[in-house]
């Protein structure tokens, strides 16, 4: 399993959100983090999600 990270951030830089989570490859990675982002109604905030390597999974400003 690969360690991923998940941020989420107000409009005014506020980070709201800021979590590592673990899944088997890239592709469950963005799926869980879109989950993730839903389950807490953050999906229409600007976020992130990034791969141990830095690989930009999820992106939205």
């Amino acid at each position: 399993m690969k360690m991923y990270k998940i941020t989420a951030f107000e409009a005014n830089g506020e980070k709201i959100l800021d979590e590592t989570f673990q899944a088997e490859n890239d592709e469950e990675a963005k799926k869980l983090g879109e989950k993730l982002l839903s389950e807490k109604n953050l999906l229409n905030k600007t976020h992130r999600c990034t791969s141990p390597s830095g690989k930009l999974l999820l992106f939205h400003s």
